[in-house]
């Protein structure tokens, strides 16, 4: 007895342990499966509720968007027509509130309102002023304010832009020009003056703008001359053919003009090679114009709240209660603004 209970004392240990492999095997198994289930699980909440985060996120960047309401300005470079960089700005910021979405498209109408208060040339660069939502009411005051201009004249070379981007149509010797001659005439050209818009111009004719019918090659003829003001005119530098001038005057000013009339006034021809808007109104393209990669909601929200103490006291505009984004869909409405009063274009796309 003795024999066999040691036998199964013996064997019990043995037992037991062939017993357990297989079913710490199979445990571990199902332990494995229900974790991975359970990771599974967990995943797809996450997934869900990052989902659900993104939307309200989006959401929130949307109610910001449309109650984003004043003014302030952009740097625009050489190449894009303001309207196209205007265009730009406001497939950045759509595409940032993830506006419009389908789920929007059966709900109330919203409106948001863009527009710029100032045309720059394509070849130009420099400050554009860009209202928002209520903000698109004061671009007027903006077109007739002051603005400040670095123009690099050419000498010996007229075009039919009266820029670097047109065809050269006459060309005349600059060689005995020099920087008295030039500084010598400035005068003529400031203050209150009459100026001759030039053909090539958003300024229209039987509702189409000169420009355009210009590149069709129909025949145009000149606007008349128009009264101007410049409140400040200097050269800066000069090395012949080029000459580089500070230029400050009022809206509807033309610096294209300026230059070509300088060229004929020294008995010669100019066109313009570089030009930069370096202010506009209380705008100056080092300290308020944002560049490209700070077109968010966020970064513009912001300009807003630190250009509003530069604008005119009867201009500032008082804070827009956030609308409900669950109430609203976007649609947009962008206007342009010409640089001369009544000869605005509006522009409306959905």
């Amino acid at each position: 007895m003795a024999a066999a209970e040691a036998a199964v004392v013996s064997s019990s240990p043995l037992e037991t342990d062939t017993a357990l492999v297989p079913e710490t095997a199979g445990t571990a198994a199902a332990t494995a499966a229900t974790s991975s289930a359970t990771a599974a699980v967990a995943a797809v909440a996450a997934a869900a509720r990052t989902g659900s985060e993104a939307r309200v996120s989006k959401a929130a960047l949307a109610t910001k968007l449309l109650s984003l309401s004043g003014v302030f300005a952009v740097h625009k470079p050489k190449g894009p027509t303001s309207a196209e960089l205007l265009n730009r700005l406001k497939e950045k910021l759509l595409a940032e509130a993830g506006m419009p979405s389908p789920e929007w498209t059966k709900r109330k109408k919203q409106t948001l309102k863009i527009g710029h208060g100032g045309t720059l040339d394509s070849a130009a660069r420099g400050v554009l002023v860009v209202g928002i939502g209520r903000g698109t009411k004061m671009l007027t005051s903006m077109l007739s304010g002051s603005k400040r201009y670095i123009a690099i004249g050419e000498l010996g070379k007229a075009t039919d832009t009266l820029d670097s981007t047109g065809k050269v149509t006459e060309e005349k010797p600059y060689d005995k020009i020099t920087q008295e001659d030039i500084e010598g005439i400035l005068q003529k050209f400031t203050g209150n003056i009459m100026q001759v818009p030039p053909l090539y111009s958003a300024l229209k004719k039987d509702g189409q703008r000169l420009s355009t019918l210009m590149k069709r090659g129909e025949v145009v003829e000149a606007k008349p001359a128009r009264p101007v003001t410049v409140y400040s005119l200097s050269l800066q530098k000069f090395q012949p053919p080029f000459f580089t001038l500070d230029v400050e005057c009022g809206g509807g000013f033309y610096i294209r003009s300026l230059v070509s009339d300088i060229g004929k006034e020294l008995s010669s021809c100019a066109n313009v090679l570089e030009l930069t808007r370096t202010k506009q109104g209380p705008f100056t393209l080092e300290e308020h114009a944002l560049p490209e990669d700070k077109w968010t909601i966020d970064d513009i929200a912001q300009s807003l709240e630190r250009c509003s103490s530069l604008l005119p006291a009867e201009l500032a505009l008082k804070k827009s209660k956030p609308e409900e984004s669950n109430e609203q869909v976007l649609s947009c409405e962008y206007i342009t603004l010409s640089e001369t009063k009544g000869e605005d274009d509006v522009i409306k796309t959905s």
